[in-house]
C-alpha cells in the first residue's frame, strides 16, 4: 500500500524496464534537476506529459493528424478548412498544399511521434531532420 497522499499504478515489466533503464542512464543529469529517485523521475515525466498535452489541446486545435500511410501524412488544417498532404521523399518532408518544405504543416508533422518511426523505417533522415531529432 502506498503512503497516505500517494497512489500507485501498475505497468507491465517491459514498460517498467524501459523507464527504469532510461532513469539509470540519465541519473546524473536528473540529479542536477533535483530528481533523486525513480519515483521522482516518473512523476516529472507524467507532469511534463500533462503540461504538453494541456498546452497542445489549448493552442494547437487548428491542426490534427488524419492518417499516416507509407510515405504520406494527411493533416487536417481546421483554420483553412483544408487537408494538407505531406510527402516523405528522399528523407525530407514536403507539403503539397503549400508547396514548401518549411510550412506550418511540416512543423506540425514534426510534433507527431510516429513520423520518426516512419522516417527510420523508410529512409535515412536528411541532415535537417537528424539535427531536429537529436
Amino acid at each position: 500500500m502506498p503512503k497516505p497522499g500517494f497512489k500507485s499504478i501498475t505497468v507491465s515489466e517491459n514498460v517498467y524496464k524501459k523507464f527504469y533503464d532510461s532513469y539509470e542512464k540519465n541519473k546524473k543529469k536528473l540529479e542536477l534537476k533535483g530528481i533523486t529517485s525513480f519515483s521522482g523521475y516518473m512523476t516529472s515525466l507524467m507532469e511534463e506529459t500533462v503540461t504538453r498535452y494541456d498546452t497542445f489541446a489549448k493552442h494547437g486545435p487548428f491542426m490534427e493528424k488524419v492518417s499516416i500511410d507509407q510515405d504520406r501524412i494527411l493533416i487536417k488544417d481546421n483554420k483553412r478548412n483544408r487537408i494538407a498532404e505531406i510527402l516523405l521523399k528522399d528523407g525530407e518532408l514536403q507539403c503539397l498544399l503549400d508547396e514548401k518544405t518549411d510550412c506550418i504543416h511540416i512543423g506540425f508533422v514534426y510534433s507527431v511521434p510516429e513520423i520518426y518511426l516512419l522516417m527510420d523505417s523508410r529512409h535515412t533522415p536528411s541532415a535537417r531532420v537528424r539535427s531536429i531529432m537529436k
